[in-house]
């Protein structure tokens, strides 16, 4: 049954009270601090705890998220009652409706200080497309990666709230016709559509998390576009991962919808083959219904599904811990690519145009293989929160900026460098 807030929510909006996602916000020459977005206000939260006298009340007036999510899920749980009653009972309308202000008036800041970053490589449906691509000749899929959620350790501190520029990136690359390598902008500035998961409960060096504990340690989720210099990636990552390729920046969106929020959107999995080994595998496992929306410069390119990753938010958390490695507040762990079977689900510029041979058109006529200086991306995305609501995650968006770093080329030992 949906509920009903007395604070006005138009119809379609991607914040009504079934959502209730959490911000940092400053209004003003105001200190930052944690709110709530419902509607088109947000509700600021400091002032209400502390009026009511609530013992979580200091936590809200710090400018980051951690300190609350460090709390655990039962003060999550006791927190979103809270909130749910007071904007849904008019009786507390007269403590609460001066807490709110209009979200167009305010600016929104990192939600969170992320502690480690690990992205993983979960649709089965990029990878193949990536192996195609990358590997021409060979099996389009590692040996391992229906065995276990590939990922790659990633870089906390270039991790950047919404609006963030994305400058350029500059690495190490060597063109396809060259004998050796060059140094210089990328050519192959390319998106990542994902999912990310926030780290509230730490674990204690040395334990394992299992697969139907995840409810237990993710706070919310956000959306993540893990920028990509695609020329740069390829050069180096044989025989490693991905390093300058994907570490310059990784944008998420500023709210992080609670983990609890998105029940609705949860489903059973569908069966793995093969069978994974035991630790992946749990009673209460789920997927989640996500419909993310990808648009370059207000053309949107695709819409990928969420719902056709192959492994699971606890598959992946179960693993990034199998080894015993600790959990901390505020680490992120992302989907990877979110890509469907359909050309018009592909979660990056690199599946859409295969390969940069066949470019996008977008609706003023230009065309696209790869991101060009001043282009803007956006990612989007909603979830069922009942039977005809559906809850919103705001935006993750950012422009392209020239790169600043001068180009040359690696010349034989002895040579001269240009």
């Amino acid at each position: 049954m949906s509920l009903s807030s007395w604070v006005p929510v138009a119809h379609g909006s991607p914040f009504p009270v079934e959502n209730l996602p959490y911000g940092v916000f400053s209004h003003g020459e105001e200190d930052p601090r944690v709110c709530v977005a419902i509607g088109r206000y947000v509700l600021d939260l400091a002032p209400l705890a502390a009026s009511e006298g609530a013992d979580f009340a200091s936590v809200f007036q710090e400018p980051t998220l951690n300190p609350f999510m460090a709390l655990g899920r039962r003060a999550w749980r006791a927190v979103r009652h809270w909130l749910t009653e007071r904007l849904t009972d008019e009786s507390h309308r007269p403590l609460v409706e001066p807490e709110l202000v209009p979200r167009d008036q305010v600016r929104l800041h990192m939600p969170f200080t992320v502690a480690d970053f690990v992205d993983f490589y979960a649709s089965e449906h990029h990878a193949t497309r990536l192996g195609q691509i990358l590997r021409p000749g060979e099996p389009p899929l590692n040996p391992n990666w229906k065995h276990l959620p590939v990922g790659y350790h990633g870089r906390a501190g270039t991790v950047v709230v919404s609006g963030t520029p994305v400058r350029r990136p500059s690495g190490q690359f060597r063109p396809a016709d060259a004998a050796a390598p060059e140094f210089g902008p990328t050519s192959r500035l390319d998106i990542e559509a994902e999912v990310g998961f926030v780290i509230g409960t730490p674990t204690e060096p040395g334990s394992q998390v299992s697969v139907d504990d995840v409810r237990d340690h993710v706070f919310g989720v956000v959306l993540v576009n893990d920028w990509s210099a695609r020329d740069l990636q390829a050069w180096e990552a044989r025989p490693l991962g991905p390093f300058l390729g994907k570490s310059f920046l990784t944008s998420i969106s500023p709210w992080v919808v609670p983990l609890d929020a998105l029940e609705p959107a949860m489903f059973t999995p569908p069966t793995q083959v093969p069978e994974p080994l035991a630790y992946l595998r749990g009673t209460h496992d789920f997927g989640l219904d996500l419909e993310l929306t990808v648009s370059l410069n207000g053309t949107v390119l695709s819409r990928p599904r969420y719902a056709d990753m192959y492994w699971t938010p606890g598959q992946k958390l179960a693993h990034l811990t199998a080894n015993g490695a600790a959990l901390r507040t505020g680490d992120l762990f992302a989907s990877g690519t979110v890509s469907g079977p359909r050309e018009d689900t592909c979660g990056s510029l690199i599946e859409l145009t295969d390969g940069g041979t066949r470019p996008v058109t977008l609706a003023d006529g230009s065309q696209r293989t790869f991101l060009l200086d001043g282009d803007t991306v956006t990612i989007e995305a909603t979830a069922p929160a009942g039977e005809t609501q559906r809850l919103g995650f705001g935006e993750v968006t950012g422009t392209v900026c020239p790169a600043t770093a001068p180009a040359y080329r690696v010349s034989p030992p002895g040579g001269a460098q240009t």
